[in-house]
């Protein structure tokens, strides 16, 4: 069973239409990113899936159930793009009072409070107060507060805004932590290189409507466009027939292969030949590529692009 269900979402403005029958099933403890330019309805989605906003029709089913904002919403943690920090307010102070709108007691929130400091290296952060704070260390903060009540469903917008590669790589680790230890997240961000690190499953909207989902792996083989990369001891050996070399760098050759041609009559004909083959890999699109097939020449793309 899927934790979250969207069957046929639709939230439409008077201008708008923000999501158009939307539907997607995200498994229990996996990584489901949300992606699209800006524009695309993906913060609509959130909202929808939060409460926050109601749906014009379709429904969201959540763990089997259908989505009731007042009894689900303390099984969610959200986090979203935005800053939702007190300035003045010490950050320790900050974490227990909102772990504490969580629902956990004075004490409980506390503990937690303190395991995820020490967990994220914030420990000396304790008493200072939120406007002291850098971007990065306020982004672990929100973190913090997003996650400390154990959500079965984690809503992530642009998690690593702010964050040095040394951070964002704690984070990531925290991530798939959660992951591995049940915890449903739904990660939205325009970075695409980060989609595929972490994603299991994707879905791209655009304009307010899904135009791809399936897993990140599935998503690449479709796009793949039978380009290969092959080093060589001697690149200037007669082609085989069925190639055509696109790019030659050295002894490096980037080839097209024609279809339903296995790649291994290409290797069998460089052996033949006594050609030592230093390496070979299939080429396969990034997801930056495919996301800007499919929404290029839109006003979003362009905006993306830039």
């Amino acid at each position: 069973m899927a934790l979250l269900s969207v069957q046929h979402l639709k939230k439409y403005y008077a201008t708008q239409r923000a999501v158009d029958d939307i539907s997607f099933d995200i498994a229990p403890g996996s990584i489901f990113g949300l992606l699209g330019p800006n524009g695309a309805g993906k913060s609509t989605l959130l909202r929808m899936i939060t409460g926050i906003f109601y749906a014009d029709s379709g429904n969201i089913l959540f763990n089997g159930e259908p989505f009731d904002s007042g009894r689900h919403i303390g099984e969610i943690g959200y986090m979203p793009e935005e800053r939702g920090l007190y300035k003045k307010m010490k950050i320790g102070e900050q974490a227990v009072y909102l772990a504490q709108l969580r629902g956990l007691s004075k004490s409980e929130a506390e503990f937690r409070s303190k395991q995820w400091f020490k967990r994220l290296d914030m420990t000396t952060w304790w008493n200072k107060k939120v406007e002291d704070l850098s971007k990065g260390m306020s982004q672990k903060l929100q973190f913090v507060t997003t996650v400390i009540h154990n959500p079965k469903l984690l809503i992530l917008d642009e998690p690593f805004s702010g964050l040095d590669p040394v951070n964002a790589n704690v984070l990531k680790d925290e991530i798939f932590r959660l992951a591995q230890e049940g915890t449903t997240i739904i990660f939205s961000t325009h970075r695409m290189e980060q989609v595929e690190e972490i994603c299991d499953q994707i879905i791209l909207v655009n304009q307010g409507k899904k135009i791809l989902d399936g897993s990140v792996k599935q998503v690449k083989q479709d796009f793949k466009e039978n380009l290969f990369s092959l080093t060589l001891s001697n690149p200037d050996a007669p082609l085989p027939a069925d190639i055509q070399v696109l790019k030659q760098e050295q002894n490096k050759l980037m080839f097209h292969l024609n279809e339903n041609v296995p790649a291994n009559q290409v290797l069998l004909h460089y052996i033949n030949q006594g050609n030592n083959i230093l390496a070979f890999e299939e080429i396969l699109p990034s997801l930056n590529d495919i996301f800007i097939r499919l929404v290029q020449g839109t006003p979003a793309a362009r905006e993306f692009v830039a």
